[in-house]
């Protein structure tokens, strides 16, 4: 009986994983007080992250929540810092916190008008080329006002409705009947060419579409968790963060829809895939078939949407409240005008963003325990010593190369923390931050596009239900990235080399943006209020 349960619970650590990776974890949480004993916290501090940037690499083995969690929490009982720092880390960037409770959630309930509006455009435009543009356009429009993680679901959720309805048709089945659309032995020899061609339009889509979450999640301050954590500590609202970060993310938008339309017209790195005219037949069918079956309430519905969707936009540019409150109050006009009133349906809109806010809170353990050992001192010291454009473009690189092999918000919260206590210090100035925080955020997320662990969108595309049946592993998501992690940070480097400074003078001139008056932009009440 005793041999059972030992072997239950060994089974159930980790559970699903491979056993190399129990045993790894394992090892770093015996491994870790022998080290903080013998080597000192500094060392053991320095072994601590690369643990942790394992456990984000690792991601597709296991969520990091748990095994990211596991040393956080070893962190805290050995005395590398303390509950007290974690719960100041977590209070201090309540506003993120908020907006990935309240925005993602609010964002859940505007899907039907999100799944019209990408439908239209997949069966409205026959060009492939312009229709790869348009996704990767409405991909960078939305995320930068909404969240990338909330618009990936809805192009995943449209494709995979459209390959799953053309797999049925192809396998011979009527609607009715049960169809198991991971299965090809039913695919009849005719279709079977359109149906490999097919997986290849979709990929593409879904490519430009990720790719376009990355290029609007950099402009806006809610465009993804990490900005808004950046834009706290500076003190910026909606419109000023804009137009600080636009030296750098406006070149980079542009180089990445014309990479988008370059791939796309010479048909590299396995884009140009084009829909075939016998499937755009069958989906043109079913979305009439669909159209006839709406009714009033669902036009109604939409209205609602569209108008939860204009008063989104228009309160995030004038910040008219935090970004939190503000989903908070599209959550209550759509569910009140549509009908949701019940506690198990408003649930279900919580289930997407509440794991990640977990993982979030366990960052800020981890960021505990660097302010705690001053891990980061000596390289922030260094990147400081260097001068003018070399500095920033140096912040820039570091953080994209991290970013890449581990996730942008950690390395964007580690980061901005270390200038922030650059900053109270005296060692650099208010000016000198702002620039820094535009290289940090932009750093963080244009290269981090090189690899799924970098994005969160990517991740989720991924590990989504749709990537094994159009055939998107981790491999051809990487070499799918290559032509836009190129482009998008070669240019993004330059432009924080060249224009970054010049162009914020400029800013300052017109009055765009204005000088901050306080030396210490994070006060007790999280930011700078001018």
């Amino acid at each position: 009986m005793n041999k059972t349960v030992a072997h239950a619970l060994i089974d159930n650590f980790l559970d699903h994983t491979p056993t190399w990776y129990k045993l790894t974890i394992l090892a770093f949480l015996v491994l870790n007080p022998i080290l903080l004993v013998t080597g000192g916290p500094f060392i053991a501090g320095w072994v601590l992250i690369v643990e942790f940037i394992f456990t984000l690499a690792m991601a597709l083995k296991s969520y990091p929540l748990q095994p990211g969690g596991l040393l956080a929490l070893e962190a805290v009982l050995i005395g590398m810092t303390t509950p007290a720092t974690v719960y100041h880390e977590a209070l201090n960037n309540f506003q993120v916190i908020l907006l990935l409770i309240f925005m993602v959630a609010g964002i859940y309930f505007m899907k039907d008008l999100l799944l019209f509006l990408f439908t239209k455009i997949l069966l409205g435009i026959r060009s492939k080329i312009w229709l790869g543009f348009l996704f990767c356009v409405m991909g960078a429009f939305l995320s930068a006002f909404l969240d990338a993680l909330t618009v990936t679901a809805v192009i995943i959720a449209v494709a995979l409705g459209f390959y799953n309805i053309y797999h049925r048709v192809a396998s011979g089945k009527s609607s009715q009947a049960s169809h198991d659309s991971t299965n090809d032995q039913e695919v009849q020899q005719l279709h079977r060419e359109d149906l490999d061609n097919f997986r290849g339009f979709l990929r593409n889509l879904m490519m430009h579409g990720a790719v376009g979450t990355a290029l609007g999640g950099v402009c806006t301050l809610v465009g993804e968790p990490q900005n808004l954590l950046i834009a706290d500590k500076a003190g910026w609202e909606f419109m000023e963060f804009f137009f600080r970060m636009a030296p750098v993310t406006l070149p980079v938008f542009a180089i990445g829809l014309t990479t988008c339309l370059a791939v796309e017209k010479m048909r590299w790195f396995d884009y140009g895939y084009k829909l075939s005219e016998p499937v755009r037949h069958i989906l043109i069918n079913f979305e009439t078939e669909q159209q006839k079956r709406r009714d009033s309430g669902d036009t109604a519905r939409l209205i609602i949407q569209a108008i939860a969707g204009i008063w989104l936009i228009f309160a995030l540019a004038f910040h008219l409240a935090e970004v939190g409150i503000i989903g908070l109050t599209v959550i209550v006009f759509i569910t009140a005008f549509n009908g949701i009133i019940e506690e198990h349906q408003l649930g279900e809109a919580f289930k997407e963003a509440l794991p990640f806010t977990a993982l979030l809170v366990v960052f800020f353990a981890i960021v505990a325990v660097i302010q705690d050992q001053n891990l980061f001192s000596g390289i922030i010291g260094y990147v400081l010593s260097l001068e003018g454009s070399h500095q920033i473009a140096m912040f820039y690189l570091a953080n994209g190369i991290l970013s890449a092999i581990s996730d942008n918000v950690f390395v964007a919260t580690v980061y901005i923390q270390e200038v922030l206590r650059a900053l109270e210090a005296g060692i650099i100035s208010r000016d000198q931050f702002d620039l820094l925080a535009v290289a940090i955020n932009t750093g963080t997320n244009i290269p981090s596009v090189a690899t799924p662990n970098g994005q969160a969108a990517f991740l989720f595309l991924l590990t989504s239900s749709l990537a094994p049946v159009i055939r998107l592993s981790y491999g051809k998501m990487v070499w799918m990235a290559l032509p836009y992690t190129l482009t998008m940070a070669s240019i993004g480097l330059l432009a924080t080399y060249f224009l970054l400074d010049p162009a914020t003078s400029f800013l300052y001139e017109t009055g765009l943006i204005q000088h901050h008056s306080l030396a210490n932009p994070a006060n007790q009440g999280g930011g700078v209020h001018h």
